[in-house]
């Protein structure tokens, strides 16, 4: 089987990725070596960017409908309410920032949602395929399977999780640490004798116990339960000893828990690949990096992972943009990757609170190649910066930068050149979050190249767009 892209693995990376190029019309397979889409809630917060993503993929309202917002903590003691937590700090949604807090779905509606979408643009997944052997050459990849037939493809995308087959066939190494040596629990549960309107936290005892936390899973009849282990124990997983867990640590009997769904056990960490490519290979989501769930942030940086490498993928191999490309992958990804490692990591120690840095509308490219700001002096918003919404001469900016196209902002009597069918183009006054000028947006979302004039424009986008 002979395919453009084939991206190994089924999570929300691979996913968002299959939908990407499935849109630009790159023919890619996504292989997944499980016999269904992965089953359990794990990645439940959907950040304010990811948000905008989502919008972009034609997804959000899907994701919108499945979800909800995060409930106020509830502490407990002694079977009473002894306080709240508020788990986000509160932002106030403006024009240029209309989602401003996490969005809560369970990991496996997120995958049904992103699913559907590629089915319903043609794309597919093929299920059972377990990777045993991955081969390159200066032509393309070949990919061997523990049954079926091999699959050659001109890239390969790795966004097989944290324990990637890809990247150890690759020979790539990721260096971390683990940040917690006590074991944690998680599982989807059915509860009784607890409210949705709350997250329900329950500190450690005087017993040497961990914390145990119940979260009603927006959108569903579940509860995320989340449970912390003495180092050198091994968490039972099963549905007895989840209620032995709840009824040690809490006010509520064993048979208050009277479904279990899915569970599993984990050591936070926090790890980066050495390396983001390997020839034709790249590495994206936990393939790449791996979070503590603490900060809400590895879930987001993966589709956004995904996002970034494929305009670029459908560049080079629809619209004829030379293969270099390519190379900035890494170069804008890894140094994000790290940066929300950190805070990821931080938020896990208690260090940081999840506020406006976990949102991630923060992020940009000002220092990557892809960059260029040719104004003498940029106001607020510069190339390399995520573009705002807001309304111009009528027209939503979002909606303008929806679809895998670049956009052209002209405000403020600035003068495009003439591009043609290449880019969309939006005329209007000077914006408050832009100002005037020329403001070329590429398709993730991003400012590329900023300019008073047109001089540079054209060879800008000769290069980086569309030949």
């Amino acid at each position: 089987m002979d395919t453009d892209v084939l991206v190994v693995g089924a999570g929300p990376t691979g996913l968002a990725l299959g939908i990407d190029l499935a849109r630009r019309g790159v023919n890619a397979l996504v292989v997944e070596r499980a016999e269904a889409l992965f089953p359990g809630s794990r990645g439940k917060g959907i950040q304010p960017r990811t948000m905008e993503v989502f919008d972009d993929l034609g997804v959000l309202d899907a994701i919108r409908a499945a979800g909800g917002r995060y409930p106020v903590g509830m502490i407990w003691q002694d079977g009473r309410r002894a306080g709240e937590h508020r788990m986000f700090d509160p932002a106030e949604a403006s024009e240029d920032a209309p989602y401003t807090e996490p969005w809560m779905v369970p990991q496996w509606r997120t995958q049904e949602i992103l699913h559907a979408r590629l089915a319903g643009l043609g794309g597919e997944v093929a299920f059972g395929r377990e990777l045993v052997g991955l081969t390159q050459d200066a032509d393309g990849v070949r990919a061997e399977f523990a049954a079926g037939e091999p699959v050659t493809a001109r890239y390969a995308v790795a966004a097989d999780g944290g324990r990637s087959t890809v990247r150890r066939l690759l020979g790539i190494g990721m260096a971390g640490e683990t940040l917690d040596p006590n074991p944690a629990l998680v599982a989807d549960i059915r509860i009784s004798g607890l409210d949705r309107d709350n997250w329900h936290i329950f500190p450690p005892g005087s017993d040497g116990d961990g914390y145990l936390a119940i979260c009603p899973l927006a959108g569903t009849e579940d509860f995320q339960l989340v449970a912390q282990f003495p180092d050198g124990t091994a968490p039972d997983l099963s549905l007895e000893g989840i209620r032995k867990v709840v009824a040690a640590r809490s006010h509520l009997a064993p048979e208050a828990v009277t479904e279990l769904r899915w569970a599993s056990d984990f050591r936070p960490r926090a790890a980066l690949a050495d390396r983001f490519r390997s020839g034709r290979v790249f590495l994206a989501g936990d393939a790449a990096h791996v979070h503590s769930p603490a900060g809400g942030q590895g879930l987001n940086t993966s589709v956004q992972d995904a996002y970034n490498l494929g305009w670029k993928l459908g560049a080079v191999l629809r619209d004829g943009t030379e293969a270099a490309l390519l190379d900035s992958y890494e170069e804008e990804r890894r140094p994000v990757a790290a940066d929300m490692l950190g805070l990821s990591t931080s938020v896990h120690r208690g260090e940081t609170r999840r506020g406006e840095a976990t949102r991630q509308l923060g992020l940009g490219y000002r220092a990557s190649s892809l960059t260029r700001e040719t104004r003498t002096d940029p106001g607020a918003v510069r190339a390399g910066d995520r573009a705002p919404d807001g309304t111009v001469d009528g027209t939503r900016l979002f909606d303008a930068f929806r679809g895998p196209h670049w956009t052209l902002l002209a405000l403020g009597g600035a003068r495009p050149p003439a591009l043609g069918e290449r880019v969309r183009t939006v005329h209007g006054p000077a914006h408050g979050a832009y100002g005037a000028g020329l403001f070329l947006v590429r398709p993730d979302g991003y400012v590329g190249w900023a300019g008073e004039s047109p001089t540079g424009l054209a060879e800008y986008l000769a290069r980086f767009g569309r030949a």
